[in-house]
């Protein structure tokens, strides 16, 4: 692709990003506001979430065609529990949005602080209850996932911390899976392959990509009952890492 194509389309896409966004977020609060005096808190909170899921789904599948290609891939072999730990390897600042294309039903996202200083998808994360895990002590973190996931919401997680520098991924955090331990909560690992330079570390251009994210089986208590957080870390690591190799050698 030429220079000038691939301008115009990221010119193209980031025009669309902000109308679709400064039309759709408003009406999105709107119509959600009008629920409140009718709808208790639980279903507010579900309201919120799908409409997250929603504009997440616009915003990865149709404003960057044909720049980019979202290909969901179901490797669970039908082990898809609800409420789960979603862990995912992280590869560009574009995968919080790119789990929209999981089918895992009410979700929030455990993320570092910085999503939440943006103008309006920060408003959007905190109305979410989406879980800020550097701005709150390790006790909130683990009561507030436990209720979450005691409530029926999956937790979406990059344990990495921040995105990969490189094709090996960086090593884990473990305070998500003394959460899971502790909740005995399956664990859901999901390889993303094919975002490493869309966009680029440092720049906003979008590079012509297909994208893959592939959901693997899930780990129910069973499978990992006799191990520790430490253990426990390092074995969703090289499931999502031997996976990774697989795909990247077929890209």
């Amino acid at each position: 692709m030429n220079l000038f194509k691939l301008l115009w389309l990221n010119i193209t896409f980031y025009i669309l990003l902000v109308l679709f966004s400064f039309t759709a977020i408003p009406l999105l609060y709107l119509f959600i506001g009008c629920q409140v005096p009718f709808s208790s808190r639980r279903r507010i909170l579900r309201l919120i979430r799908k409409a997250i899921v929603w504009y997440g789904s616009i915003v990865i599948y149709r404003l960057p065609r044909p720049l980019i290609r979202i290909l969901y891939e179901d490797h669970t072999g039908g082990r898809r529990p609800r409420p789960a730990i979603v862990v995912c390897n992280h590869k560009s600042s574009s995968d919080p949005f790119l789990m929209a294309a999981l089918p895992i039903g009410e979700m929030i996202q455990i993320v570092n602080k910085w999503p939440f200083r943006l103008p309006v998808w920060g408003f959007g994360a905190r109305m979410a209850n989406y879980l800020s895990i550097n701005e709150m002590p390790v006790e909130n973190f683990f009561a507030q996932g436990g209720s979450l996931l005691r409530d029926g919401v999956t937790l979406v997680a990059f344990p990495e911390g921040t995105r990969a520098r490189s094709r090996e991924m960086g090593q884990f955090h473990g305070t998500l899976f003394r959460l899971a331990i502790a909740e005995k909560a399956p664990i859901i690992p999901v390889c993303i392959c094919g975002n490493e330079r869309t966009p680029p570390r440092g720049t906003m251009l979008l590079n012509p990509a297909v994208v893959r994210i592939r959901q693997l089986p899930a780990l129910t208590w069973d499978d990992y009952k006799d191990m520790n957080p430490f253990q426990l870390k390092n074995h969703v690591r090289n499931i999502i890492a031997g996976e990774l190799d697989t795909m990247e050698d077929h890209a």
